[in-house]
């Protein structure tokens, strides 16, 4: 016999009304062809695709130009597996380097190279002239102040 608990969780969810649907494909449709167009702009200009550059971006950006392996894991949007196999590339591509931890030998850093940092430097104003340019511009500044309001609600930061 179905309880009203399992009534309840086996229930269909709600449709999305037309106003939702269009606010959450828009999200994706948005963020796919953002973020395809920018790797494009990358990759023609730098020969640097987008998750590569988001890796040097963090690294660039952080105090001593490295982090801890976890700490870049958390802050980009790959797997560990995923963030090692690029670590490993760029590593290979003399973009940056690991460097062991000295107070927990288990613990490892990225650290940016010259190298990688002389091509992030190139490369971050390909990437902020394409922002600009297929976001930022097409927008007001209300525009710009109310959707950051909302990443912000939505995101919890």
């Amino acid at each position: 016999m179905e309880t009203t608990e399992d009534a309840v969780t086996s229930a269909p969810a709600p449709l999305l009304n037309d106003e939702e649907l269009a606010a959450w494909r828009g999200l994706f449709r948005s963020h796919a062809r953002l973020t395809r167009a920018l790797d494009v702009d990358l990759v023609s200009a730098h020969g640097l695709p987008l998750t590569s550059y988001e890796v040097l971006l963090y690294l660039a950006d952080s105090p001593e130009g490295r982090l801890r392996m976890s700490e870049l894991a958390d802050s980009v949007l790959l797997s560990r597996s995923g963030l090692t196999r690029l670590v490993d590339r760029l590593e290979r591509q003399g973009l940056l380097r690991r460097e062991t931890c000295s107070s927990d030998r288990r613990g490892a850093y990225a650290a940016i190279t010259q190298r990688g940092r002389a091509l992030f430097d190139r490369a971050r104003v390909t990437h902020l002239e394409g922002v600009r340019r297929r976001f930022l511009d097409q927008l007001s500044e209300e525009e710009l102040r109310f959707l950051g309001d909302i990443w912000r609600r939505t995101t919890g930061g």
